[in-house]
């Protein structure tokens, strides 16, 4: 188990702003195109028996990490200094597992509190090949996720955003020193990672969403019930109603 779910601690919002964030979160999923002043609006009609404004929208957005000026969750901003990557997918036919991985960060609420999960993705089968929980969006927990996925098998192209976490050079370092091509997306295009993407639909609507976590343990233990559930169990379409495992594991689609 992670350090971080050993240290964990309560998110210190009350819980009058959990519940927006909570409705925010759910939202968002549902349309990721609202603005502030939408959602606020949005909001104001969902009988919470308090008036919110687009102050306090703008700053648990914010705190969620969810840029509403943007089609994404923009979990992080890459810092000056750090090396930015072309995106190296365009036009390009993914054709076999470990051709293309792919991570991205997402929140989950809890009754009390919220943690961040990070998962990596391998393009052409869905399969998940590793997930981390953190109360925080320091690199730390992505590094975790990076290295066991890497201990599992390597990809020829690593795709992600360009949060402070994956433009780290902790991250990229062991992605280069893996002789893995680095790619990343475009500012704000929904559409490059849009697999990913997918799943995070998938793990608030038939998990998160239904489960309603007391705390970091249980979304623990849930999460990774659902992880096995998604990959060994769930028929997906777009793989002839195949499992992320059965076609990672050397099937086609």
């Amino acid at each position: 188990m992670a350090r971080s779910s050993f240290y964990y601690e309560a998110v210190p919002e009350s819980s009058q702003n959990l519940l927006v964030m909570r409705l925010l979160d759910e939202q968002y999923t549902r349309a990721p195109f609202y603005g502030i002043q939408r959602m606020t609006a949005w909001l104001n009609r969902q009988d919470l028996g308090f008036v919110v404004n687009h102050k306090r929208v703008q700053r648990l957005l914010r705190k969620m990490g969810i840029e509403a000026l943007y089609p994404k969750p923009r979990l992080s901003v890459a810092e000056d200094g750090y090396q930015l990557y072309p995106y190296l997918l365009r036009g390009v036919t993914v054709a076999r597992s470990n051709q293309v991985w792919s991570t991205d960060i997402t929140y989950i609420g809890l009754r009390q509190g919220f943690v961040y999960l990070v998962a990596i993705l391998d393009w052409y089968s869905r399969y998940v090949l590793s997930w981390e929980l953190s109360n925080s969006l320091e690199v730390s927990f992505c590094l975790e996720a990076l290295d066991r996925a890497l201990a599992h098998s390597q990809p020829e192209i690593f795709n992600s955003d360009q949060g402070a976490q994956f433009t780290s050079q902790d991250f990229t370092g062991r992605l280069a020193a893996a002789g893995v091509r680095i790619s990343m997306d475009g500012r704000g295009r929904v559409f490059d990672n849009i697999f990913i993407e997918r799943l995070w639909r998938s793990v608030k609507y038939e998990e998160v969403y239904v489960k309603d976590y007391d705390g970091v343990l249980a979304a623990r233990a849930g999460l990774a019930h659902y992880f096995a559930f998604y990959n060994h169990e769930r028929l997906h379409q777009a793989l002839g109603y195949r499992t992320p495992a059965a076609v990672y594991q050397g099937g086609e689609v």
